[in-house]
């Protein structure tokens, strides 16, 4: 399992979401690996819980996030996803607050609070610049700044919005990475972003629904290197 301490700029995040499963999540995941490797990008992969283990035992280089976890400790829950099964499973951390699976604010910290305690990272999703202020102060390791109005629109954020939102975010916690999503479907997209200050992006649809998911990926994460690499010239 690759190390969660060294998740850094400039990173990406793929979300299959419930698009693939099976052989193909797991093939995708491969693809994700070779090509964090090839262009020493971290890569969050954010499985569907039955493909965890398999997955992390599949891979090195990438960080395979759970979509989803639930506060709980052992005990009673059933139906609830437990974050010491994601641990065991070999997950290196956990995605919430997603428009698909919304969490109150309370139990948004409930939840922050219970994978910082069994070592799991967390990306949190919000939806507005306020949002994405508001979540800073739970302390979460990623804030996707994602305007839900964009997801799968295949329309991006504009430089404005990138730069405001990680100006929001850092001024209440500045070791917290910002990720800039939505509306990815392309290198090109990618470069843009990464380019105008984002440290991260990530795409779902525009992967999963290529024609060559594994040639858009390593499209994808050549745009982010070579968008990190810009801003250094």
């Amino acid at each position: 399992m690759y190390r969660t301490d060294r998740l850094k700029a400039p990173f990406f995040e793929i979300g299959p979401k419930s698009y693939l499963f099976g052989d193909d999540v797991l093939s995708l995941a491969k693809a994700a690996d070779a090509a964090a490797q090839k262009y020493d990008v971290d890569i969050i992969f954010t499985a569907p819980v039955v493909e965890i283990r398999r997955i992390a035992e599949s891979t090195e280089r990438i960080l395979v996030f759970a979509p989803h976890m639930d506060p709980l400790r052992p005990g009673r829950g059933l139906a609830d996803t437990l974050p010491e099964s994601l641990v065991a499973a070999g997950a290196s951390g956990v995605m919430l607050n997603h428009c698909e699976k919304p969490l109150s604010l309370n139990t948004l910290a409930a939840t922050i609070a219970r994978a910082d305690e069994v070592g799991l990272m967390t990306i949190v999703c919000t939806d507005s610049i306020a949002e994405a202020k508001a979540v800073a102060y739970l302390n979460p390791n990623v804030i996707v700044a994602e305007p839900t109005e964009l997801i799968g629109s295949g329309k991006t954020s504009d430089k404005e919005y990138v730069q405001a939102s990680i100006a929001a975010v850092k001024s209440v916690n500045p070791d917290i990475l910002v990720l800039q999503g939505a509306g990815i479907k392309n290198g090109d997209d990618v470069f843009r972003i990464i380019a105008a200050g984002a440290e991260a992006t990530g795409s779902s649809s525009g992967v999963v629904k290529a024609a060559d998911r594994a040639a858009m990926v390593d499209e994808m994460i050549a745009a982010v290197r070579r968008g990190w690499n810009s801003r250094r010239t």
